[in-house]
């Protein structure tokens, strides 16, 4: 070998070692100081700053793909949009979900999988949070804030009631000439997601699903969602944990039942006395989770039994009523408010009403309706009125939240309506009764009404749109002097009062003048869309002969539209819906062999 090969030889060596020492050294920087923490983007900095403390911390790993659950809108009834909705959210949890379960398993890492938002509940320290942010199928991962009972502003044991039997709120509604006419409820199921219930109390336990009069089953009947005892709490609850049989620490969850359902003997209290009722605990010691309150909407999307299992959408309530709120000061705020107003807009599509009391941060002014879920476009929001014996009505409760929306910046108005919220008497734990104040008193109420509804016209059960639109255009108009976000207190509706207060004898009679509320989305001859709408619908008819005439009314009867065209068998026709409020819209299409009609909504 010559002298310049063995030169070369060597350099190439020395080189090399060279190398090796700096590949090593960039290595060893790269695992203590490492350059992609692209990862940190898909978790909360609230999460992230928490689990840099050390120790375990718990949290939500939100999957990439996600349920489409729209077409439950086009199916007639609630069995069939509950059906629908539960299918589609299993079927893409479960298959987008088994990698990492799988996972998480051989970690030994406690877990609880969820399907109404594609997520699962995780316990781990920063390194299983990394671990997780880093895998491809996964969104992004939560922070589990805390979340507080909408506390009643007022709290009196005594037992002072009026003159007569009958609450004021329960009379000032009209509920009882429902009544009168025959419905209270009967064959409608309600519930609650609240502190618990004292299932046991006089005026609710005849109403309780589970309850026959002489034994007691709690499967599909009940749930708790509440499997740890809070940080947040002042003591351990007096209920413990994971119960099979319902039970009340707060007392807060008992007096909202009443106010739905309760009757015991002279004790009139509840809206919907006839109704039946199911419930979940979502809150201990009136402190919930992000993961309580999802949990609590999933088993109330499909019922299971006691042992969490064998999920049966049919069992589901027509309306649930949620007094509570998550605050920004107890970590819901716009970066996990998307889970929470998924899981509203998952019970709304499957047919179930939900009721929400809007807040009682009303004495700060406008814009205090600024807590999920009341601030969600899906939630039907609920502010409190209180009885004024001088002018012998009832006006806004000052303690009531006003709208606009405006933390989220869509200035939605805010509350839907109104209800009697202030010295609402109703039950307590131990057989005992109760004074409270509140828009947790409030809301309630309105969950009453939309039973009372649904037992005067059973075709309504499941949709949810036209309930609503019921409650909305038979409320009794409240305007005000105050101005809040732009629009004055003068205008109907306007963002103290709503629409107004609602009137349950009113939205009764509305319903029962309605003979037909299905839609016709599977009628093979008429097809419309978009629908919902913002500005026009077209009508498409298919293998029509003939001269056919078109009408569209709005929720009271009225019509709104007429037009004839001759069809000669398929035709398309464009209508504008220019000029007419957002709202609930029928239409007709009659020839001389055939009628057909439908919904429409515009929003």
């Amino acid at each position: 070998m010559s002298k310049s090969s063995k030169t070369i030889i060597a350099m190439f060596k020395k080189t090399t070692t060279v190398l090796m020492i700096s590949v090593g050294l960039i290595a060893l920087l790269a695992w203590n100081f490492p350059f992609n923490d692209d990862w940190k983007e898909k978790v909360s900095p609230t999460l992230l700053e928490k689990a840099k403390q050390g120790g375990h911390v718990d949290f939500l790993v939100i999957m990439i793909g996600k349920a489409d659950v729209s077409d439950a809108y086009t199916l007639n009834t609630k069995d069939e949009k509950a059906w629908y909705v539960f299918n589609q959210l299993k079927q893409t949890a479960e298959s987008s979900q088994q990698n990492i379960i799988n996972f998480l398993k051989e970690e030994h890492a406690k877990h609880k999988p969820f399907y109404i938002i594609n997520s699962i509940y995780v316990v781990g320290d920063l390194n299983l949070i990394k671990t997780l942010a880093e895998r491809k199928d996964v969104a992004k991962i939560q922070h589990n804030p805390k979340g507080r009972v909408e506390e009643p502003i007022e709290d009196s044991s005594a037992n002072s009631r009026g003159p007569n039997a009958l609450e004021w709120g329960i009379e000032r509604i009209n509920a009882d000439d429902v009544w009168a006419l025959g419905y209270t409820g009967q064959n409608v199921v309600v519930a609650g997601a609240d502190t618990g219930y004292d299932w046991t109390h006089p005026a609710i336990q005849p109403k309780y699903r589970g309850w026959n009069g002489t034994d007691a089953d709690h499967n599909y009947n009940w749930h708790d969602a509440i499997h740890e005892f809070s940080p947040l709490g002042d003591s351990m609850n007096n209920c413990g944990l994971n119960l099979v049989v319902p039970c009340d620490d707060w007392g807060h969850g008992t007096h909202t039942m009443g106010t739905m359902v309760g009757l015991d003997g002279d004790n009139e209290i509840g809206v919907a006395p006839g109704a039946k009722w199911i419930a979940c605990r979502n809150m201990e010691d009136g402190w919930g989770a992000l993961t309580t309150y999802i949990e609590c909407f999933e088993w109330l999307l499909a019922p299971t039994d006691l042992n969490d299992e064998n999920a049966d959408p049919t069992k589901a309530p027509h309306v649930v009523n949620n007094s509570w709120y998550c605050s920004e000061g107890e970590g819901c705020n716009s970066t996990n408010w998307g889970l929470l107003e998924t899981a509203v807009d998952v019970l709304k599509a499957a047919g179930i009403v939900v009721v929400v009391s809007a807040g009682n941060s009303g004495s700060q002014g406008c814009e205090t309706v600024q807590f999920s879920p009341a601030i969600f476009e899906n939630s039907f929001s609920i502010g409190a009125t209180k009885y004024d014996s001088m002018l012998m009505d009832d006006i806004i409760a000052g303690f009531s939240s006003r709208g606009a929306v405006s933390v989220d910046s869509s200035y939605r108005m805010k509350p839907e309506v109104v209800a009697p919220g202030r010295d609402v008497r109703s039950c307590i734990p131990n057989g005992g009764y109760s004074l409270m104040s509140g828009t947790s008193m409030a809301g309630p109420h309105a969950a009453g009404v939309v039973a009372l509804i649904i037992s005067a016209n059973p075709d309504l059960a499941g949709q949810v749109e036209l309930i609503e639109e019921i409650i909305i255009q038979t409320a009794v108009a409240k305007t005000t002097d105050q101005e809040c976000s732009g629009v004055a207190g003068t205008e109907v509706p306007n963002n103290t009062y709503g629409y107004g207060r609602i009137d349950a004898l009113a939205a009764v009679q509305l319903a029962l003048s309605m003979t037909s509320t299905k839609t016709v989305s599977t009628n093979p001859f008429v097809k419309t869309y978009p629908n919902p709408t913002t500005e026009s619908v077209t009508f498409e008819l298919q293998n029509l002969d003939g001269r056919n005439t078109l009408e569209i009314f709005d929720v009271s009867g009225k019509r709104l539209i007429q037009k004839q065209f001759e069809v000669n068998g398929n035709f398309s026709e464009t209508i504008s819906l220019d000029g007419m409020p957002n709202g609930i819209y029928f239409y007709k299409i009659t020839n001389d062999e055939n009628s057909f009609d439908g919904k429409l909504v515009k929003n």
